[in-house]
């Protein structure tokens, strides 16, 4: 554990506290997604496959959707804490499977044209979904941020000292499932952006977690 109440910023350099510096991910994938999300006017090509019309939308899923923001930062929290090589691991990951999603929404920027134009039902759960209908843009959806997102929560929990334990792989695997489903529930993906964050995510996870690497992050967390 980390005793950060010593923490100065002349220190962010030292192998105590050099960890600090990658949160700096975070506002720099933020500016650069709102960049392609907003100045760019792309040729956004549709991602729809048979399956998406069998798949029936369900406002109810709007609950493990939004649990991901949850998820994602409840990680970090208790990562950056209590467990700082997982917290280095979810980072280098989430770098790493993002940067390569905005290069990939660059080369091929797709959209999806799921959503309904009517909610069948009226309820709180309708008029959340229409309200994050408005902000959030049906660009730039392949692959899935939200998948590839609770695929970085699971395998850092997963290495974790706290839940690796099986019956906490379990909740935090069902956990990642209910969240990728749910974005096709509530018409924000196709089925096929699923499957492609699930591809990176798995390309991803070797150059992370490698067996070289594991040994060290247990040699680490031992000191």
């Amino acid at each position: 554990m980390v005793d950060y109440r010593s923490f100065r910023l002349k220190k962010i350099n030292t192998p105590e506290f050099e960890h600090v510096k990658l949160l700096l991910f975070w506002p720099l994938f933020g500016l650069a997604f709102l960049c392609l999300e907003r100045l760019f006017n792309m040729n956004y090509h549709p991602v729809v496959c048979a399956l998406d019309a069998k798949i029936p939308f369900c406002e109810y899923f709007l609950i493990p959707y939004w649990f991901w923001f949850v998820f994602i930062i409840g990680i970090q929290i208790y990562s950056f804490f209590f467990d700082v090589p997982t917290f280095k691991n979810y980072i280098k990951y989430t770098i790493i499977s993002y940067t390569l999603t905005l290069l990939i929404y660059i080369i091929y920027p797709t959209c999806q044209e799921l959503r309904p134009t009517e909610f069948v039902r009226s309820n709180i759960f309708t008029a959340a979904v229409a309200f994050l209908y408005q902000f959030d843009t049906n660009t730039n959806v392949c692959p899935s941020l939200h998948v590839i997102g609770s695929m970085a929560v699971y395998f850092a929990a997963r290495k974790s000292r706290l839940f690796g334990t099986l019956p906490w792989r379990i909740a935090f695997l069902v956990m990642t499932i209910l969240i990728s489903v749910s974005t096709v529930f509530l018409k924000q993906h196709s089925i096929i952006d699923i499957f492609a964050a699930v591809i990176l995510g798995l390309l991803v996870y070797p150059i992370v977690y490698s067996e070289k690497k594991k040994d060290k992050t247990k040699e680490y967390s031992q000191k």
